[in-house]
């Protein structure tokens, strides 16, 4: 299906150095939007741009950053033009359990996963606010709604971005903005490939944990960034002009929701 509402739009992308971040990235550029790819690592972002041509702009900055934040997208707004659609895809990942984790390990994980959302939502809604238009889609997990063991810090922060980001869609329904969330599943990512512990880490993760209480995939697959891209178009797009505060999991069934 032709997604419409995309082509011409300016779209800012957060966590667009790599991953699924990139592939949202790239997914909108081949729709024909204008997008200021964010990310805190600015030679990443910039090798992404480079890569995906003149429809792409590279921008440096920290999510967790309220200053920064605000600045980049009032220069996309002056440079580029009226921000359309804000993907929040930026996000950390930090692993043990909850005696492990450091004072550090969950002040970073709140700032990036849950508070980088709150920032760029605040900063960019107030300006679709007065245009009385606009797409916010916040890339969250499957995470947010099941408990996982080892990974506390990451599934609360990720659980308080899905609620945020649906309070959010309620505050700005009657100015015409819709608000929606994608929960990923496990997705072949550097973040992925990160928890692996050999070259058979895919394999274990499709066959679940019972030891740590994790299903497996019922697809038997991972999914891959595009997959989730696919979904965050799909939200952003006119096909989706009715759909707000909605939570959409894309996880080849691994939460087994009714």
């Amino acid at each position: 299906m032709n997604r419409t509402g995309i082509g011409g739009a300016v779209a800012i992308v957060t966590g667009a150095g790599q991953g699924i971040g990139a592939a949202v990235t790239a997914a909108f550029a081949g729709l024909g939007a204008t997008v200021a790819a964010v990310d805190r690592d600015g030679e990443k972002v910039a090798a992404v741009a480079a890569q995906l041509g003149e429809r792409v702009r590279a921008y440096q900055a920290d999510v967790a950053d309220s200053a920064a934040v605000t600045d980049v997208v009032e220069r996309v707004e002056a440079e580029v033009g009226p921000i359309g659609v804000l993907a929040n895809v930026a996000g950390v990942l930090q692993v043990g359990t909850v005696q492990e984790i450091s004072d550090e390990d969950w002040q970073r994980t709140f700032a990036v996963n849950t508070t980088g959302v709150f920032n760029f939502s605040r900063a960019v809604s107030k300006h679709m606010i007065a245009r009385r238009r606009g797409s916010i889609v916040t890339v969250s997990s499957n995470a947010a709604g099941v408990p996982r063991h080892g990974m506390a810090a990451y599934a609360a922060s990720k659980a308080a971005a899905t609620l945020f980001t649906k309070s959010l869609g309620l505050e700005l329904a009657e100015h015409g903005i819709r608000c929606n969330v994608v929960a990923p599943g496990s997705t072949d990512t550097d973040m992925q490939r990160g928890m692996w512990a050999d070259e058979r880490g895919a394999e274990r993760v499709i066959a679940g944990s019972p030891e740590t209480f994790k299903a497996g995939i019922p697809l038997r697959k991972l999914a891959t960034p595009e997959d989730i891209a696919d979904a965050v178009v799909f939200l952003a797009s006119d096909q989706a002009r009715h759909i707000t505060m909605h939570d959409l999991y894309v996880d080849g069934g691994a939460t087994l929701r009714a």
